[in-house]
């Protein structure tokens, strides 16, 4: 009986929401805007803005992939990751609880069209969910330092 203790059901409960990539935190981010692009549009082009931090200057360039172009320093490696992460624009869901592991200051936006779909999207790395989903493409992002 002593298993089910407040105390003791706090600590299993709080153990089992540790470690998880699915988890979110009390901060919301801006889910992306995913629409529909016009049909017969099927190109995959991007623009990615990365800021080392919110007052940093953006660096920004474009990628396309299928034929892998722009002038992304890195695009084929970044084409390779977008294409292992078909959920790659998905937003963290509201409800999700996340792990406050902070990842850095980094901040990158990415808008254009992938798949089909309109994108304008904001990845960030201030928690665990956060931090899963920018780690899943990684590449777009640039020479990025490692988690802090």
């Amino acid at each position: 009986m002593l298993l089910f203790t407040p105390a003791a059901l706090t600590l299993v409960l709080s153990a089992a929401a540790c470690g998880s990539e699915h988890a979110e935190s009390g901060t919301s981010a801006t889910p992306p805007k995913d629409t529909v692009a016009p049909s017969g549009s099927s190109a995959n082009r991007l623009t990615v803005s990365f800021r080392a931090s919110a007052q940093a200057p953006a660096k920004t360039w474009t990628l396309t992939c299928d034929p892998t172009g722009g002038d992304h320093p890195k695009a084929a490696k970044a084409c390779a990751a977008l294409a292992k992460a078909p959920d790659a624009f998905k937003p963290v869901p509201p409800d999700m609880m996340c792990t406050k592991i902070y990842g850095g200051p980094e901040i990158a936006t990415v808008k254009g069209t992938w798949h089909g779909q309109a994108i304008d999207t904001k990845f960030t790395r201030t928690d665990g969910c956060q931090l899963a989903r920018w780690s899943k493409i990684a590449p777009l992002f640039g020479a990025v330092p490692p988690v802090r």
